[in-house]
């Protein structure tokens, strides 16, 4: 793996709510104690099921919302430390396209006013005569018809509006690429044609992705590393896309994806056991209630994220081989 270009150290971010229109105050930590390095040029999947901190930790890596605790640096620098105008300036360097192509677009504006925005924004707005030239040419790098720049959002495909999104994280030509789910909401075939355009981009742009994802499939094709989180908590980082998951639940999680081929389809076992609160998490292994394998020791003692033998890091009291 190359040098990081975004590090978390120690990340966590915790919502308050209150039970009930008179209920008390309760907490919840939505991620926990992360500590990922997410290296230049690479592409790094997280993968979880709904709920599990994922959107959050995207939110987290741009500074959009606040950590509670931890912090996240960018090419060196604390993002959390700097003041408005600084951070404004290195948002040039960092993007992300949402997972809902329907909401993220304004519908007030045309196509061409949301691919100017960023540089409106920015304050480097080209001059009146550049500026269709400049939407032409976001158009044409995402594969999208010149004609569709006088077009409003509603008069789009949901697969012609995350394009339209690609363009716009793209057009300041930023170093990362936060990518919450960005297909889970378009036709399989659209899907293959957004993960394409992706590829395409990294590969000449030498883009560094943060791809969230729950379809470890297709983390497993895309993603160079992949990281499993479970109740706001990394479990286990595979360092290669075609790691054995070792964590009980990563395996659960592969083992519950579709395959295509029916010589290759496997009878799917349910977990048994209910998945804790996340405003009641148990003293040890949040996984310990649907695993297995647990023993007493997961259930008194949570295990911390350590260096695997075989490769990764895992937080696990008991690894499958």
């Amino acid at each position: 793996m190359s040098a990081p270009l975004v590090s978390m150290r120690g990340l966590g971010r915790t919502f308050v709510s209150r039970k009930g229109l008179f209920g008390a105050h309760r907490s919840m930590r939505a991620v926990d104690d992360v500590t990922l390095d997410i290296p230049a040029g690479k592409v790094t999947g997280v993968v979880g099921e709904s709920g599990c901190g994922k959107s959050t930790l995207a939110r987290l890596a741009l500074r959009l919302i606040e950590a509670s605790s931890g912090s996240v640096t960018f090419d060196g620098t604390d993002i959390g430390s700097l003041e408005p105008a600084a951070m404004r300036q290195i948002r040039r360097r960092m993007q992300m396209v949402f997972q809902d192509p329907y909401s993220s677009l304004d519908p007030r504006y045309s196509i061409a006013d949301c691919l100017l925005e960023p540089f409106a924004i920015q304050g480097l707005m080209p001059p009146a005569r550049q500026r269709a030239a400049q939407v032409d040419d976001l158009l044409d790098m995402v594969g999208l018809a010149r004609s569709v720049a006088s077009s409003f959002p509603h008069q789009l495909s949901g697969g012609q509006k995350q394009r339209v999104g690609i363009a716009r994280a793209l057009a300041l030509k930023p170093q990362l690429l936060v990518l919450d789910e960005p297909t889970a909401s378009l036709d399989v075939s659209i899907q293959a044609q957004i993960i394409e355009l992706l590829e395409r981009f990294r590969d000449d742009f030498g883009l560094t992705y943060l791809f969230i994802s729950h379809d470890l499939g297709l983390v497993r094709y895309f993603c160079d590393q992949i990281v499993v989180m479970y109740l706001g908590r990394i479990v286990e980082v595979m360092d290669r896309p075609d790691a054995r998951p070792r964590h009980p639940y990563s395996r659960a999680l592969l083992n519950s994806t579709f395959a295509p081929d029916p010589a290759k389809r496997r009878v799917v076992t349910p977990m048994a056991g209910e998945i804790p609160s996340p405003f009641a998490l148990p003293p040890g292994c949040a996984f310990a209630a649907r695993c297995p394998q647990a023993s007493a020791l997961c259930k008194a003692e949570r295990p911390t994220l350590a260096e695997s033998t075989a490769g990764g890091r895992i937080a696990c009291h008991h690894p499958q081989d």
